[in-house]
């Protein structure tokens, strides 16, 4: 009965997914999209929200036709062979390479009002990054509690950005070589690296199957007001970034730039500390806290030596903290910039995204009374071309970040992506991990869902 009454309904999917879609992304990224496309970046972002839906197609889609509490993870179950389940598995660490990104980000607003830090900022970014794992071995909850107020800081800094800014666009903001700075190829790649930004429109819904009302149709449709939603406070964000300095100057520059231009110096410093670092801060907190129990479950599970499974007495897995924390803080160490460590992550991502989406078309094959009660069942050969061309939209975000990474950081993604498939075969191939167990696993994943489906019904 308690079960019943938490039971989360249309408006609080919609809070919590804005809520989180909303982040860091758009803080650190807004400024290399500017140099891509100039003016018309608050189009790229809005595009962009709707065309990294596109690239998730089969989270929105399987939402629509199961109850899966696993969310994305029992998602991926469902959909890929042992193979590629290792493959994504191991993937979970090189994710600890997005949180260099966060320590390096932090350092770069901070130094707006205290710039005596910029020459440490490699040693500060490493500090940082290190005292939120560390906080870990206390327990995620002093993550949890401070992730929680992300939110409404964030969106309040959003909103004074906005409404300061706007009334200081210059005039003439479509007119003249700054809109479509780079024509259309420019314009795709600035979607291809606000990509980052522009995801996780998905990913808060599908992970509260279990405790929403009716989520087969609540989380779909909740999807796409988010997306919109998020979509159109990018744009906005977007004219402001673009349209208060000329573009020359704001390209590849932090928001720190024109929020020192819109606002009186004590709200700038409060915008800065409170708002662009708070949320950054937030988002490596909640990241560390969301990482760590899928990279304990993925070394459970076999997917790495036995000897990553060591905790203390306490329980705390020092092995696999310790080595995700080594992969957040190497990206600094050899100094890789903001740019390519997007790439990085979002490369393997898109990949894996384009064979998830095209694996939807013998799914619904699989299961078509599941499909058929789903808000988005649509005609057999429109929803073939949606699923393809979202694997589409994927290839295109990894194909336009790869080609804009110099030659070593396309070494060193190419490597990531090798090892990920060579660990995974080898471990497979030693028996360390059963291949019998995994399709075991997938079909009472699936086997589960149905009965949740038909539960709901």
């Amino acid at each position: 009965m308690q079960k019943e009454t938490k039971k989360l309904g249309m408006f609080d999917i919609y809070s919590l997914g804005v809520g989180g879609a909303i982040g860091s992304g758009i803080f650190v990224m807004m400024g290399l999209g500017i140099g891509f496309t100039g003016h018309s970046i608050f189009l790229a972002v809005l595009i962009g929200c709707f065309y990294m839906l596109l690239a998730y197609l089969y989270q929105p889609l399987m939402s629509s036709m199961f109850v899966l509490p696993g969310g994305d993870y029992d998602m991926k179950a469902m959909l890929f062979g042992p193979m590629l389940t290792g493959v994504s598995g191991i993937f979970t660490y090189v994710n600890g390479i997005g949180m260099a990104m966060y320590g390096m980000a932090i350092v770069d607003y901070a130094s707006m009002v205290f710039p005596a830090i910029l020459p440490y900022k490699t040693l500060i970014a490493v500090a940082i990054i290190t005292l939120f794992f560390a906080a870990t071995i206390r327990g995620s909850k002093f993550l949890a509690t401070i992730t929680s107020i992300m939110t409404i800081v964030l969106l309040v800094a959003i909103g004074l950005f906005v409404v300061f800014g706007l009334p200081q666009v210059k005039p003439g903001f479509f007119d003249g070589d700054t809109f479509f700075l780079n024509g259309g190829v420019g314009f795709i790649q600035a979607i291809s690296i606000m990509s980052f930004a522009c995801q996780g429109t998905t990913m808060a819904p599908v992970s509260m199957m279990e405790v929403t009302k009716k989520p087969r149709r609540t989380i779909p449709v909740a999807i796409i007001f988010i997306t919109l939603t998020v979509g159109i406070v990018y744009a906005l964000m977007g004219v402001v970034a673009a349209g208060v300095l000329l573009v020359e100057d704001v390209a590849g520059q932090s928001l720190a730039l024109v929020a020192q231009e819109i606002f009186p110096n004590w709200l700038y410093v409060i915008f800065i500390l409170g708002g662009a670092v708070f949320a950054i801060a937030t988002s490596l907190a909640s990241g560390i806290a969301m990482l760590r129990y899928p990279c304990i479950q993925v070394a459970e599970d076999g997917w790495m030596p036995a000897f990553f499974k060591k905790t203390t007495k306490g329980g705390y897995p020092y092995v696999v903290q310790g080595f995700f924390y080594l992969i957040s803080i190497l990206p600094i160490i050899l100094g890789f910039s903001l740019d390519a460590i997007v790439s990085l992550v979002m490369i393997p991502a898109m990949l894996m995204n384009a064979y998830l989406n095209c694996s939807l078309i013998g799914l619904v094959k699989k299961y078509p009374e599941q499909w058929k009660s789903s808000v988005y069942h649509m005609p057999t050969p429109v929803f073939n071309v949606i699923c393809v061309l979202g694997s589409v939209c994927a290839l295109v975000v990894a194909y336009n970040l790869f080609v804009d990474l110099s030659v070593r950081d396309m070494i060193v993604c190419l490597g990531i992506i090798a090892l990920c498939v060579v660990v995974a075969a080898v471990r497979l191939k030693t028996g360390a991990v059963s291949r019998e167990t995994l399709l075991n696993k997938q079909q009472e994943i699936a086997r589960k869902a149905v009965e949740a489906t038909a539960a709901e019904e």
